[in-house]
């Protein structure tokens, strides 16, 4: 089995990350730090350019892909930091007037999470809830199961601090759940929702990598650059082992579309992301904490992607018990 993109696949990630650099580049990215709203002439671009509608039939107006050309959108989309409820909307194409075209957003919760939360409350035209479908113990038979769909004025919620300032969100406090949404799986959204995360992961991981690499070369000290120094070396091959491990991982998942290869994946690419932006942060040193290095935006979006769609310790449990069985 191989496992090399194909000239396709690769015309699609640049063109994606050609995309990306012209719409949402550096100065873009800082000026949505102050101003967190959803860009929505951006929102419609990307749906013009066919990035919610991937999977969608050619019939149905889409363009006809499979989740391992999702994967590798994502991971353009995590490489650039690219904000707002990407994963849902990509799910939801197709199930939610308005979102494969980028005309609506939709935001998907887990009804199962300690706490139920919302990313991007303020610019969601839908809410869609997921109970059920996981591995978790709460997902216990019993336990209602079930994909449901809510106008946001019928939500209840309050405000829930974010540790990334691109990603707002709220705490849902109550649902009202009207007839089950028809067509999704839960256990299929979980799934896929773990493994896009996963993939946007792995981009800020990469991205990472060249970043902490890029200030080795250019930084000095006693008159050479930094990356001349040992340690600074070992710093940046680990990162890069660790991204690509995750990426394989990533990749393979989309391919099999296995629960365990995706709980995998998610772990991997977790780690990568946020143990590369800390090691990234050490390289730049203390402006690693300033506004001019965006290292710190990567380490904020990975503590956050880290706590959704599967944890370390559930995803750590399951490949645990896979073994024992």
């Amino acid at each position: 089995m191989r496992f090399q993109l194909t000239e396709e696949q690769r015309a699609l990630r640049d063109g994606t990350r050609k995309l990306l650099d012209g719409r949402f580049g550096r100065d873009r990215l800082r000026a949505a730090v102050d101003e967190p709203a959803l860009d929505r002439a951006l929102w419609r671009e990307l749906g013009a350019a066919g990035f919610f509608a991937l999977r969608l039939p050619e019939e149905a107006g889409g363009v006809g892909l499979g989740l391992p050309e999702a994967v590798l959108v994502f991971e353009e989309a995590g490489r650039a930091l690219l904000p707002g409820p990407l994963v849902a909307c990509e799910l939801l194409a197709g199930v939610v007037d308005g979102v494969a075209a980028g005309e609506r957003t939709a935001g998907l919760c887990e009804g199962s999470a300690e706490e139920v939360l919302w990313e991007h409350p303020a610019d969601c035209d839908e809410l869609i809830l997921v109970e059920g479908g996981g591995r978790d113990a709460r997902d216990a038979p019993g336990r209602a199961e079930g994909v449901y769909r809510s106008a946001p004025d019928r939500v209840a919620w309050t405000p829930f601090a974010s540790v990334d300032p691109l990603t707002p969100l709220a705490r849902v406090t109550d649902f009202p759940r009207g007839a089950p949404l028809g067509g999704p799986d839960p256990s299929r959204l979980r799934r896929e929702a773990a493994l896009l995360t996963a993939a946007q992961q792995v981009g800020s991981a990469v991205r990472t990598v060249e970043a902490a690499v890029g200030h080795a070369r250019e930084r000095t000290q006693f008159g050479v650059p930094i990356g001349s120094f040992q340690a600074v070396k070992h710093l940046c091959a680990q990162m890069l082992v660790r991204a690509e491990m995750a990426r394989s991982a990533v990749y393979a998942a989309a391919v099999t579309e296995g629960a365990l290869d995706v709980t995998g994946a998610k772990l991997l690419a977790d780690e990568a992301a946020v143990r590369n932006a800390r090691d990234c942060l050490q390289v730049h040193g203390g402006m690693g904490f300033t506004w001019e290095a965006e290292v710190h935006l990567h380490l904020k979006r990975a503590w956050l992607r880290a706590a959704r769609w599967g944890v370390a310790a559930e995803a750590e449990e399951a490949l645990a018990a896979d073994l024992i069985d």
